[in-house]
């Protein structure tokens, strides 16, 4: 069986006017996050581990910012199709763990959910899906409240004797 990690790392600053989107849905807050898509942080470090692990690249390769068809569009759609293009070659989600860094709001009550969706895109078990939340002690960007990071790693696996 062939193996590969991928590891990704996405940011977005606060904004005024815009829902929250975060592993695929709303999150009541009094702000949402800046970017061309929905801009749902966790989902595009979740796509760019996948896309690093089958060595293809980076999100904004695949939806870049300067095409107005992604203007808007839903993380969830864009986290099925990087899935869609893995699956194509063979791969297989492993697990992927992934963390969201920021002070608020609170996720924890949302983490389930979170696990479920995108388990659910990607066509996987829940225990495959971790998803984690934490703070940065009020350092940095996020500890002041400028914006939310999230950093996602994955193993995707695929028969030996299969090649794209």
């Amino acid at each position: 069986m062939n193996i590969r990690v991928g590891q990704g790392f996405d940011v977005h600053r606060w904004v005024d006017g815009r829902p929250l989107m975060l592993g695929g849905m709303e999150i009541p807050h009094n702000q949402g996050l800046l970017g061309h898509s929905d801009a749902d942080v966790l989902l595009h470090a979740i796509c760019d581990a996948l896309l690093g692990a089958g060595g293809l690249r980076d999100i904004g390769q695949h939806f870049p910012d300067s095409d107005p068809l992604y203007k808007g569009a839903s993380s969830l759609m864009l986290l099925q199709e990087v899935y869609g293009l893995l699956t194509k070659e063979g791969w297989l989600l492993g697990n992927l763990d992934a963390t969201v860094i920021c002070e608020k709001p609170k996720l924890a009550e949302h983490i389930p959910t979170m696990q479920l969706t995108i388990a659910t895109a990607l066509k996987a078990e829940p225990d495959q899906v971790n998803i984690k939340a934490t703070t940065t002690e009020k350092l940095g960007f996020t500890g002041r409240n400028e914006g939310v990071a999230a950093q996602a790693v994955v193993l995707i696996a695929r028969e030996a004797h299969r090649r794209s």
